[in-house]
């Protein structure tokens, strides 16, 4: 590791002088600078023991160089999108001659070239105990704030949600992390074994598309039902009971949009409709099912529309629930 906490480092840009006060990742630290305490890049600081001894040597020169050292023009490595991270880091205090982990100090990370919209949530129990909102730069972080250790037992929910601020066409990320105390141990054990200052996980790797809306597809049934006649000589026999389920009226549903589907059982309920008049039923029971109740209204709209239907009724029953209608005819 390049840099170990409490090493004096200097920032490139500036030059100014502080030193490490914690880990952040890989690739980023936490420093503390003239009282103010940041994360910043590891590439973006070196060590100052370099200028230290130019600086001794300057001195030492009684007369001025005719030129000014230019300075030497680096271009910076281009940085690889690696999506938006939460990152979790543990604070250690000494007890009993042992260090044990008092804190974790929860950062976001955006490891993406855009900058992100984030809302953040930590809930106990349904409960939130702490929010943020705001935006984060590409390849940017921000620490958000500490759990107890402790408290981690109850197994706090992490709400989050992502926004692409470039793209409007990009779906809006959301989801809930919650780490179980077998993990967490699992994490702290792996980080001590590979001194490693952070455990770190992924919410997105990218936004994806939104999707097309699905054009609905509508049934209109017509405004007028013609029964077509049935006698008493055809060869089906009624039925007191109709289970209009698509499933029981074709072998296979493949390829059948929900407007054939709603097709052929109302035909199906026109077609034992007609034979229960003919046969002169006194009462008739239809299975249509719940779902989203089209089906059903459709159904009672039919029925609406026969004379020699007395009444109907979509009740609860023992045996089909709400999920069926009974028909009662006159003659």
């Amino acid at each position: 590791m390049k840099f170990s906490i409490g090493d004096r480092i200097m920032l490139n840009r500036t030059g100014e002088e502080g030193h490490v006060t914690a880990y952040i990742n890989t690739k980023m630290i936490e420093v503390e600078v003239g009282g103010t305490v940041f994360p910043v890049h590891m590439e973006d600081i070196d060590h100052p023991y370099l200028k230290w001894f130019t600086d001794k040597t300057a001195k030492k020169k009684k007369s001025a160089p005719e030129q000014l050292p230019v300075e030497r023009i680096t271009e910076r490595k281009q940085r690889l999108a690696n999506g938006v991270h939460l990152s979790f880091m543990p604070v250690y205090k000494t007890e009993d001659m042992e260090e044990k982990v008092e804190l974790l100090k929860v950062y976001l990370l955006n490891e993406l070239p855009q900058p992100v919209k984030f809302a953040y949530d930590v809930r106990f129990d349904n409960k939130s105990e702490f929010k943020h909102e705001g935006t984060l730069h590409g390849f940017g972080n921000v620490y958000l704030h500490s759990v107890p250790y402790q408290a981690m037992n109850d197994q706090p929910r992490f709400h989050w949600q992502l926004t692409d601020t470039v793209n409007d066409k990009m779906e809006v990320a959301e989801g809930i992390l919650r780490i179980r105390p077998v993990k967490l141990f699992e994490h702290i054990t792996q980080m001590m074994q590979k001194s490693e200052p952070t455990f770190s996980y992924i919410l997105i790797d990218d936004f994806s598309p939104k999707k097309k809306p699905e054009p609905k597809e509508t049934y209109e049934p017509p405004v007028k039902l013609k029964f077509v006649p049935v006698t008493t000589k055809t060869i089906e026999a009624a039925r007191y009971e109709i289970d209009l389920h698509i499933e029981s009226l074709v072998d296979d549903r493949k390829g059948l949009t929900n407007a054939d589907c709603i097709k052929i059982q109302l035909d199906a309920l026109l077609h034992y409709l007609q034979l229960a008049i003919v046969h002169r039923q006194e009462r008739m029971v239809v299975i249509h099912g719940l779902g989203k109740g089209k089906l059903r209204e459709e159904v009672h709209a039919i029925l609406k529309q026969a004379k020699e239907v007395a009444r109907f009724k979509n009740e609860w029953s023992g045996k089909y629930g709400f999920g069926a209608t009974e028909i009662y005819f006159r003659y």
